[in-house]
């Protein structure tokens, strides 16, 4: 048997190649096209590690929490049975300082603190101690204004003063009201109380608008109204006693008064019934206040000490000053105006 042949395999052999292969040799001899490699992918971004978890508190803070709870609770009891035995002190105008300072007070701060978020300047124009007469613009529908000046002397001032307020007839009228204004150190609005009260060394308020101010309406913010006769500079001319005007902005949008009734006011022997955009329309959550950002500022005081010994008695003295106090109030509620970023800060 003849020796067989060995036919080496070509490797270009159209019938050893693939089809592909096979096809682009035989059947076309021309240019192929690149074959595009896929782009690789793109390298991964390493995230950050996860923060690790909030530390635990621990177990002292909890203890601390528990015991400052336990403190309240023991002042609390304390205070019920002071006021069950009667151990607490009132004075002539019945103000109760321990009731004011730990009750009355504690209601309304949070409104101080974060509905209105009260700033205050000018502090350092209010003596540490001895007799003042602060006179402020009054506005509002309510009187919220002279109770955040209260608690701002009371709290923010350096000797923590006490603010005597001098109120209207109606106030004290009102049953509840004209308790809680009498335990809280306010009085009727007359010159012999106001003039014990400065004798005595007190910081004494007044709002000289009246309800001319509170009860004005909305279109009329920032404008005030007259002052009167001038009483309280008689007063604080009488005692030598300095006067600091005073300017609050931001207690004229909590109640936009847009109208009133004259109708319903005389009905209910009120000075005015207010009509605002939640009031009454909205019946009892009508009455919650707006949260406009509040500013008070105490101006620089003006002396009595340097006026004739007669001064009280003249109308012109009078007069004038009570105009120079009225004009510094209104440049001053003008300056906060323009400090001020927007109504609700």
């Amino acid at each position: 048997m003849p020796d067989a042949t060995v036919i080496p395999m070509n490797p270009e052999d159209p019938k050893r190649l693939s089809p592909s292969k096979a096809a682009r040799r035989v059947g076309n001899t021309g240019p192929q096209p690149r074959r595009l490699r896929a782009a690789p992918p793109p390298p991964q971004e390493e995230l950050p590690p996860p923060p690790p978890p909030p530390p635990l508190d621990e177990p002292g803070q909890a203890a601390d929490a528990v015991a400052q709870l336990g403190a309240w609770v023991e002042e609390a009891v304390a205070f019920i049975q002071r006021r069950l035995r009667g151990d607490y002190a009132v004075d002539e105008f019945g103000f109760d300082p321990e009731l004011n300072d730990q009750v009355l007070m504690g209601l309304v701060r949070p409104l101080y603190r974060s509905w209105f978020r009260v700033e205050t300047s000018g502090l350092e124009h209010v003596p540490a101690e001895g007799g003042a007469l602060v006179v402020a613009n009054h506005s509002g529908t309510l009187a919220f204004d002279a109770v955040m000046t209260q608690v701002a002397l009371l709290d923010d001032h350096p000797a923590h003063r006490h603010l005597r307020m001098l109120g209207a007839n109606l106030v004290f009228a009102t049953p509840f009201i004209g308790q809680v204004a009498r335990a809280s150190g306010h009085t009727l609005a007359c010159q012999p109380d106001a003039q014990r009260l400065l004798d005595r060394g007190e910081i004494v308020g007044v709002w000289p608008e009246g309800f001319k101010g509170i009860g004005k309406p909305f279109s009329e913010r920032y404008k005030l109204q007259r002052f009167g006769r001038g009483g309280f500079v008689e007063t604080a001319v009488r005692a030598r006693v300095p006067i600091i005007p005073t300017a609050i902005v931001g207690a004229e949008e909590i109640y936009p008064m847009i109208a009133e009734s004259k109708v319903l006011a005389r009905i209910l022997g009120l000075p005015y019934f207010p009509i605002t955009p939640t009031f009454p329309w909205l019946g009892p959550i009508g009455m919650i206040p707006l949260p406009s950002k509040w500013y008070i500022h105490f101006g620089e005081p003006i002396s009595t000490q340097d006026l004739p010994a007669n001064a009280a008695d003249d109308p012109m003295i009078v007069f004038n000053l009570t105009d120079q106090v009225r004009e510094q109030i209104q440049q001053m509620i003008y300056r906060l105006l323009m400090q001020r970023p927007s109504v609700f800060g």
